[in-house]
């Protein structure tokens, strides 16, 4: 089974928006059960084995280059974040930057949530951390597609993406969600302290070095964007967050850090949520050097 779904999404029978979460889920546990069966019989029809994760694919242009970080004590030199141009969804002028961070500048850490269209309870979850001045660098790990390649829950499961982080210039990895994908963008405030948002960004720092040299399969429900940073926070405070069912519903993990004390709390999580949504700023400021501050007030 070699790297087969993406390219081919019609063999399977509806497109994966049209289940009920329940439907999903049912057919998810079935599908890993029986993909576990046949490994355990016949590795080489199974999908695990004789396929291994690569760095070297006809990656698509906006994913092409990896990015990675020299560490030296308090300094972080990390290069290639991207800061794409984008006209629309699919037209985009590949644009990257290296730039010097020093760690004692970091004063705090954002919790950002994607719901998807039509499946609000499933969603892409980013970090973005604070600088002093209002700098921010954005964390968003994602299949790193190949060209032609599009994106199927059900083939995330039979290694057929590597995992990528992508860092990011918020007017990037935000602006391209708000302004040409047309998704609704919430961003919260973590509770961390400086001292936590430090060691959380240094922690992913070594996650980006390591994928850079062993690259690894994305997985649907196990290794995707929610549960890599559930398993950074975890390490560096374990058991912070369970394993809970609005991990595998990313949609509803606000709620979940919100319940655990892991966002700021003004008032409810209902007024909370409200408060988070950035679209409107984000269309408005989506030319403006200042986004990142703006979109925040």
């Amino acid at each position: 089974m070699v790297r087969f779904f993406a390219t081919h999404p019609t063999i399977l029978p509806y497109s994966w928006q049209f289940f009920s979460l329940r439907r999903w889920f049912t057919l998810c546990l079935l599908l890993l059960t029986m993909l576990g069966c046949t490994a355990a019989r016949s590795p080489e029809l199974s999908g695990w084995g004789p396929i291994l994760p690569s760095n070297d694919r006809n990656w698509m242009p906006n994913q092409m280059v990896l990015p990675y970080a020299e560490i030296e004590a308090d300094q972080v030199y990390v290069y290639n974040i991207r800061n794409c141009d984008y006209r629309t969804k699919s037209s985009y002028e590949v644009r990257h930057y290296n730039k010097a961070y020093d760690l004692r500048d970091i004063t705090s850490v954002d919790f950002i949530v994607v719901p998807f269209a039509g499946a609000t309870s499933l969603a892409h979850t980013m970090l973005s951390f604070e600088f002093n001045n209002d700098e921010y660098l954005a964390v968003s790990v994602e299949i790193r597609k190949e060209r032609g390649e599009t994106y199927e829950p059900l083939a995330g499961m039979l290694n057929q993406f590597e995992l990528m982080y992508v860092l990011g210039d918020e007017r990037d990895l935000i602006g391209l969600r708000t302004n040409h994908r047309l998704e609704d963008v919430y961003v919260y405030r973590a509770s961390a302290t400086p001292e936590q948002a430090r060691r959380l960004f240094m922690d992913v720092m070594q996650r980006i070095n390591k994928l850079s040299v062993e690259p690894e399969f994305y997985n649907t429900l196990t290794n995707n964007c929610t549960t890599n940073i559930r398993r950074h926070i975890n390490k560096l405070s374990p058991d912070t967050i369970p394993y809970d069912y609005r991990v595998l519903l990313p949609g509803l993990s606000d709620r979940l850090a919100f319940d655990l004390g892991l966002l700021e709390r003004n008032g409810s999580f209902e007024q909370a949520r409200v408060n988070a949504r950035v679209n409107q700023k984000a269309f408005a400021f989506r030319d403006d050097p200042e986004f990142s501050k703006k979109i925040r007030r």
